[in-house]
C-alpha cells in the first residue's frame, strides 16, 4: 500500500501545475454542475473535504461554514493554497493522507470528497476513516468515477486505465458504489441522474 501510495503521489506532484489545465474540458462541460450539486446537499456547518487537490470546490463552500481540506500531495496542496489567497477562501489546508487521518472520531457534521477515491491505494480503508471522523448521523457526500453498468463501456475502461493510472495516478474502473455499500453505513444514496462515468453518492453514518 505505502508503494502504491507513495506512486500516486509522485504523479500528482508532477502534473499539479498543469493540473486544472488537463481537466478543463471535463469540468466545465461536466464535473462543474455536478460539484455544485453535490456541494447544495451539506447539512452542517464542521465540513471536512478530503483531496481538496488544487482547490476546484472552493467555489462552492457553503458561507459561514468551518471547513477544512486534506490532501496527500504537496505540489498539489501548493496549488490549493495559491488559489485560496487569490479566491480569498476561509479554509485550513493541511497535507495528509486519508488512510490515516488525523482526526478524533465523530469530528465533522459533513465529510466530503470529490473524484478522489479512484486513487485511493485501499479506498475501503479511506472510507472506513471518512466514517470514523463523521458525527453520528452526519453526511458522507462523494463524486466519484465508477465502472460503467455498460459491458461495452466497461470493457473499454477496463482496458484503457492503465494507461490513465499512468498518466494521472488515478482508476477510471473502480467499482466505488460496491465499496462504499460494504462500509456499514445506516443509509446510502445513488443520485440516479448521475452519469455512466461518475455517481453522485451520499451516506449517512
Amino acid at each position: 500500500m505505502k508503494s502504491d501510495s507513495l506512486a500516486v503521489k509522485q504523479r500528482y506532484d508532477r502534473i499539479a501545475p498543469y493540473f486544472d489545465g488537463l481537466q478543463a474540458i471535463m469540468e466545465g462541460f461536466f464535473y462543474r454542475r455536478w460539484r455544485k450539486k453535490l456541494w447544495a446537499k451539506v447539512e452542517g456547518t464542521h465540513i471536512l473535504e478530503v483531496g481538496v487537490g488544487t482547490g476546484k470546490n472552493f467555489d462552492y463552500y457553503p458561507v459561514d461554514a468551518q471547513i477544512t481540506a486534506i490532501d496527500f500531495s504537496p505540489a498539489m496542496l501548493k496549488q490549493a493554497e495559491l488559489k485560496k489567497t487569490r479566491k480569498a477562501v476561509t479554509v485550513a489546508l493541511n497535507l495528509m493522507d486519508v488512510h490515516s487521518l488525523c482526526y478524533a472520531d465523530n469530528t465533522f457534521d459533513v465529510v466530503i470528497a470529490t473524484f478522489v477515491f479512484c486513487s485511493v491505494a485501499l479506498p475501503q480503508k479511506g472510507l472506513k476513516e471518512l466514517s470514523r471522523v463523521c458525527r453520528p448521523g452526519g453526511q458522507i457526500l462523494l463524486l466519484e468515477q465508477v465502472l460503467s453498468s455498460s459491458s461495452l463501456l466497461a470493457t473499454l475502461m477496463n482496458l484503457i486505465n492503465p494507461i490513465i493510472r499512468a498518466v494521472m495516478g488515478a482508476n477510471i474502473n473502480r467499482n466505488t458504489i460496491k465499496l462504499v455499500k460494504s462500509c456499514g453505513f445506516s443509509y446510502v444514496h445513488i443520485d440516479a441522474d448521475s452519469g455512466h462515468f461518475f455517481k453522485m453518492i451520499e451516506a449517512r453514518k
